[in-house]
């Protein structure tokens, strides 16, 4: 899923804003600061799913057969495929 660099910057402050909001959490840095890091959070977060769904589709079309999006079949082959993948790169599991 793209997002716009709009729509991140958007989501980081909604973000900073419950950080901020919780008494919980103490931060250590300028509000700005943090907000920026989470903005790269999202961003490698997003390029990574990406990568991932990329991975998944290439393994997919990779079949000898032709087996088309939408089908049950590919969403079947998807979503495993994509747990497998997520757990490779992120060593957890989706399900």
């Amino acid at each position: 899923m793209k997002l716009s660099r709009e729509k991140i910057n958007h989501l980081s402050k909604l973000i900073l804003r419950q950080i901020l909001e919780n008494d919980d959490v103490e931060f250590f840095c300028d509000e700005n600061d943090l907000r920026l890091e989470i903005v790269e959070i999202l961003r490698a977060d997003l390029e990574l799913e990406e990568s991932i769904e990329n991975s998944v589709r290439d393994v997919i079309e990779s079949y000898s057969r032709d087996i088309r999006e939408g089908t049950d079949e590919w969403d079947i082959l998807y979503h495993k495929h994509y747990a497998e993948e997520t757990k490779r790169r992120r060593g957890i599991s989706l399900g």
